[in-house]
């Protein structure tokens, strides 16, 4: 009689500490290099870490200790870009280990933006993405989010970026 297959363990999300620093730098920065979404400019931001840690909480999603995901969670400041009032929060530099993909890691860290996002009284969620990361846009759709056209916007010209919100 055959055994059923283990079922993975959860992945664990939490504040990421200097010590990972280097390892969000390589995975941001190399699965949006290497999934041809970001320029060679944009690529030096996504790989700043420590630039962004004072303008966002970083958390990471681990997988037996091995950071397999990470998210930039912007609750004030400009750093959110989209956002539009004080009681709107933000997520940024999305990223999975491509080796991590379709086991929820991606779910797990947007749950956890949402979560503390609403524990610390904000009204919405807002977030911009790049109309080619389908795969993004359909986690989006199964947590609730919606388009929100009127406040799609281009960082720069010939890169045009959609805008989800959530009500928190």
């Amino acid at each position: 009689m055959a055994l059923p297959s283990p079922v993975p363990a959860p992945v664990e999300v939490e504040d990421a500490v200097p010590a990972d620093w280097p390892r969000i730098a390589e995975l941001t920065a190399g699965v949006y290099r290497d999934e041809r979404l970001a320029s060679d400019e944009y690529l030096g931001e996504l790989a700043d870490v420590a630039g962004r840690a004072g303008r966002s909480q970083l958390l990471v999603a681990r997988d037996g200790g091995a950071v397999v995901g990470a998210v930039a969670l912007v609750l004030d400041g400009d750093f959110g870009e989209v956002t539009a009032s004080d009681d709107e929060a933000a997520f940024r530099m999305l990223v999975v280990d491509p080796s991590a993909r379709g086991r929820g890691v991606g779910e797990a860290l947007v749950r956890v933006c949402l979560e503390r996002a609403g524990a610390a009284g904000k009204r919405l969620m807002v977030l911009s993405t790049d109309p080619r990361m389908t795969a993004a846009h359909r986690l989006y759709g199964r947590l609730g989010f919606t388009r929100l056209p009127e406040r799609d916007w281009s960082p720069r010209p010939g890169i045009d970026l959609l805008v989800y919100t959530l009500e928190l």
